[in-house]
């Protein structure tokens, strides 16, 4: 693991440091719609209210959390750099806000990771590095060698308050729209990997709209953290399993974010990627949106009704929207299911 270890002696934001983040990132980033179609309802049996982060700058929620890390950083950290692993939606997100704040950005990016990310990573200015998950090396150790050369901070994709308080401001817009709606009660399906978007959104709702609660949403085989919260203690996934959800596939939950979800958040819930698949489709063809597979698994679980049949509304966090156009063919292609 990385030398990181002030930074994991964090603790997880509170509701003062989420309402710090949407101050920092007002007028930066943009609030997105929460979106209703009678002909989805129709189709879900209850009302379905999607709140479009694929229609964030970058594509994704990630940048909230990007923008609110590189804010906070004083002067003489942001001129010596920021360096970010991910497989494209983070990457995205930190290297425009550092282009915006003028801040050297080094992204160390899977080889395999969709060329649509790649290249949009290095179109927004961050030098790119590529490394072959495939054969076993670890972005961890390939990040740690810029960081000793060039004292660059690193900004973790999930495990950091800052971070956390950033994708906590999406909660805060849920908590208004939903009001506004007239949904008082409901789950608040979010598309989950590590666990920063899950928190972040549980700990604004906590404070917010306490009628509000969040489940985390993973693809089949990289379940982790619903069968962390099942055993009540952080589960690994396993080895050897594959998704298309690349944008929320972790090994683990964060050390950060597993005891804000284990504490406030619903049971999770797990889908396949042919239900990924129909759940693009979907919302396409129904709200016009445009979604990646691992931004398109929480509306997957509300269409699939994995909560019993329960007809009560729901809310849909579709995360994010960078699709590679034969990933997006695919999903059309098989339609709706």
């Amino acid at each position: 693991m990385i030398a990181d270890e002030a930074a994991r002696a964090w603790t997880a934001p509170d509701i003062d440091a989420i309402r710090a983040a949407a101050a920092r990132l007002a007028g930066v980033a943009t609030r997105t719609p929460l979106l209703e179609s009678d002909l989805l309802n129709a189709r879900a049996g209850r009302r379905v209210l999607v709140k479009a982060e694929c229609l964030q700058r970058t594509g994704s929620f990630k940048f909230r959390g990007a923008w609110s890390r590189l804010s906070a950083l004083d002067p003489a950290a942001l001129a010596r750099g920021v360096i970010a692993f991910s497989s494209g939606n983070h990457a995205q997100g930190v290297a425009l806000a550092a282009r915006l704040l003028g801040c050297p950005c080094v992204v160390v990016m899977p080889a395999d990771a969709p060329k649509l990310k790649r290249d949009n990573t290095a179109a927004l200015g961050a030098e790119v590095v590529l490394y072959d998950r495939a054969g076993g090396e670890d972005r961890e150790a390939v990040a740690q060698k810029r960081i000793a050369a060039g004292g660059l901070t690193l900004v973790r994709p999930y495990d950091d308050p800052f971070v956390m308080a950033g994708q906590g401001t999406c909660g805060l817009e849920i908590a208004e729209q939903a009001r506004a709606a007239g949904v008082a009660e409901a789950d608040v399906l979010v598309c989950c990997g590590g666990g920063g978007l899950t928190s972040g959104v549980a700990l604004a709702l906590e404070a917010e709209a306490p009628g509000l609660r969040a489940r985390p949403v993973e693809p089949e085989g990289f379940d982790d953290m619903a069968r962390s919260l099942a055993a009540g203690r952080p589960e690994s996934n396993r080895p050897g399993a594959t998704s298309i959800c690349d944008a929320i596939v972790t090994p683990c939950p964060g050390e950060l974010t597993f005891p804000v979800i284990r504490r406030l958040c619903g049971p999770g819930i797990a889908v396949s990627d042919a239900a990924a698949l129909a759940a693009m489709a979907t919302a396409f063809l129904r709200l016009k949106l445009v979604l990646e597979p691992g931004g398109a698994v929480a509306l997957a679980g509300a269409l699939e009704r994995l909560d019993g049949g329960s007809d009560a509304p729901v809310i849909v966090l579709a995360s994010g929207g960078n699709v590679d156009p034969g990933m997006f063919a695919r999903a059309l292609a098989q339609g709706e299911g």
